[in-house]
């Protein structure tokens, strides 16, 4: 008998589904799943992923920083998608018109 030094046959170890019992979070893993796996856009499987994390994984995002990234030239009018808390920034006062998506 020999052994399986390449580890070909190796079971996969990563989450498939999240450990939550958040009827919203799984909505959004049931659309995410589905736009995966019929869509070519690479950014739904980075999505679908990242709803599976923990939420010691799932650092959450400062409004500034959200701010400061979507004030880059050619982002205007994009959607910003994120994956976590967002939390409030009470040193910026003025916020730009940003269109979220969940």
């Amino acid at each position: 008998m020999g052994i399986d030094i390449n580890h070909k046959y190796d079971r996969k170890v990563r989450r498939t589904k999240p450990k939550s019992q958040d009827v919203y979070l799984r909505l959004l893993v049931k659309l995410y799943r589905f736009l995966a796996r019929r869509t070519k856009a690479k950014f739904n499987k980075i999505i679908l992923k990242r709803l599976f994390m923990s939420k010691i994984n799932r650092p959450p995002i400062s409004l500034a920083r959200i701010v400061r990234l979507m004030k880059k030239p050619g982002r205007e009018g994009l959607i910003t998608v994120v994956v976590g808390t967002v939390t409030d920034d009470q040193r910026i006062f003025e916020i730009p018109k940003l269109t979220p998506g969940h």
